[in-house]
């Protein structure tokens, strides 16, 4: 789906507040790819500026930056914009920094080093959950409006129950990449329990969904990697 992506509305604006060159670089590069706008600042008052005169979707902002603490410079955010969401990339691990950083006012909190496909789930989830999620995306000969939660195939009507929409809006949002059941169990049902199992649940709503992709005829098919998880594919 790399090759195809169509995006119907005005794309999400990120903002990554990073000072590793060659981090910043693979995510920009990778965010652009999933069909968001992207921009990057690598100190605190570049993101300062930034956020003054522009209106981001989503921050990501990592901690360690070279003139201000994370921690603060998100303090200084949210007093001016308690609800956008800040997704916070570390490699500080300990529970305590977690907490303090949620307490500060993150939305997220992400441990490096983490699969770039976990940070594109838990940036659309926040997009959502913000309302400023793309309202339509099209790829291929899929169509989906994230608005009234309709989906076409081939020109034809998607039958879906919710979670079969969550589930197929998971799959076209990562173009083509890989998502884990993990992420499934996460980003669809919204269990985050790693002691919780899923499978066949997830396994039934999957066979739901390939039956209905291909009863409209579509190109694309969900394909299983074994020991790793589920994409959406054209077929060859």
């Amino acid at each position: 789906m790399k090759d195809d992506p169509r995006v119907l509305e005005s794309q999400p604006a990120i903002l990554v507040v990073e000072d590793d060159a060659s981090i910043a670089k693979h995510l920009t590069e990778g965010l652009r790819e999933a069909g968001f706008s992207v921009s990057r600042v690598s100190s605190g008052a570049e993101a300062r500026m930034y956020w003054k005169d522009s209106s981001p979707s989503l921050i990501i902002l990592d901690l360690g930056l070279p003139d201000v603490s994370g921690m603060d410079l998100l303090q200084e955010l949210r007093k001016d914009y308690p609800d956008l969401p800040v997704i916070i990339t570390t490699a500080r691990d300990q529970i305590a920094d977690r907490v303090r950083g949620l307490e500060k006012g993150a939305d997220d909190y992400l441990v490096k080093p983490y699969s770039f496909e976990e940070l594109l789930a838990r940036i659309r989830t926040q997009l959502r959950r913000s309302g400023r999620a793309l309202l339509n995306r099209a790829v291929g000969d899929l169509e989906l409006n994230l608005q009234n939660r309709s989906a076409t195939s081939n020109g034809k009507a998607l039958d879906l129950t919710p979670r079969e929409f969550d589930l197929l809006a998971l799959l076209v949002s990562v173009n083509g990449n890989v998502v884990t059941r993990e992420m499934i169990q996460r980003d669809v049902f919204n269990v985050k329990s790693r002691m919780t199992s899923m499978d066949n649940v997830i396994d039934v709503h999957l066979s739901r969904l390939r039956k209905k992709l291909d009863e409209c005829g579509s190109s694309f098919v969900i394909q299983t990697i074994r020991g790793v998880g589920i994409a959406l594919r054209r077929e060859a």
